[in-house]
């Protein structure tokens, strides 16, 4: 409607400048040129909101996300996704977060050589053909193959806080999601002190392995984790867990992921 209405003005101002005098005419002239503009930035504006909520078109032979989600543990799947980050790569094997504009799928163990592995940055499109499994509650894709195809799409955080505790999160799952306004929760080392945060899930490790952090909102507590091999011990993530006081309100943001329950994979920490 705006850019209609844009488009309008310049033309009618167009006409006006007939029969003007030439400083009338610079006006008109220069009216008009702003008023394309607009029309000009609402149409690049609408086109964005309107590739951002499309969904994607599949080809031929390829499954929607919902098709994948009502496919059987264990039979062949077909789809196509658009890498969001890189967990890890070993003999010729990667571990690979994806998601399109429907849901996520987490690739594991996909064949990939070193060379490809380089290529798959963040909204690179790829084809994957594997297999729908689960371990531990956690449903993902594997021994897979994949190609890369034309396209790019990197998701934007997903504000998930309202589900935490209900059974709509795993709907979820995988994706690329936020948790706003949590309270960090004291956890138990090895030596049963309380602490902001453990190197391993029981404390017993060392810095470089996982971390995991326990947070609460609405008087409900919950375990995520910094996956070492997504976030290094160099990462910014992991040195702002290193730094969480017991009793902070945090902002989160990671990928959804599984493990007898929620258990996300954390990529950035924001202290309030």
């Amino acid at each position: 409607m705006k850019k209609t209405m844009a488009l309008v003005l310049a033309m009618g101002l167009a006409v006006s400048m007939i029969g003007c005098t030439p400083k009338k005419a610079e006006q008109a002239a220069e009216a008009a040129s702003e008023a394309v503009s607009e029309a000009v930035e609402v149409a690049n504006e609408a086109a964005s909101v309107a590739e951002e909520i499309a969904p994607d078109e599949k080809s031929e032979g390829v499954m929607t996300y919902a098709e994948y989600v009502a496919a059987e543990i264990d039979s062949e799947v077909v789809v196509e996704t658009y890498v969001q980050a890189k967990q890890s790569w070993w003999e010729d094997k990667a571990t690979v977060y994806t998601q399109d504009k429907d849901g996520a799928y987490f690739l594991y163990d996909m064949a990939c050589s070193e060379e490809d592995y380089a290529k798959l940055t963040p909204g690179t499109k790829i084809k994957v053909t594997g297999y729908k499994s689960e371990w531990e509650g956690e449903v993902e894709i594997a021994d897979a193959t994949f190609e890369i195809e034309d396209g790019n799409y990197v998701a934007s955080a997903e504000d998930v806080t309202s589900l935490l505790g209900t059974d709509g999160l795993i709907e979820k799952q995988n994706m690329f999601v936020a948790f706003n306004g949590m309270k960090v929760e004291p956890s138990t080392d090895a030596n049963g002190n309380e602490v902001a945060y453990l190197y391993k899930w029981d404390g017993s490790g060392e810095q470089g392995d996982d971390l995991y952090f326990n947070v609460s909102v609405d008087g409900k507590t919950y375990n995520f984790t910094v996956e070492s091999y997504l976030c290094d011990k160099d990462s910014d993530v992991y040195k702002a867990v290193e730094g969480l006081e017991i009793g902070q309100t945090v902002d989160l943001e990671g990928f959804l992921y599984w493990y007898q329950g929620v258990n996300p994979h954390i990529t950035k920490v924001t202290v309030k």
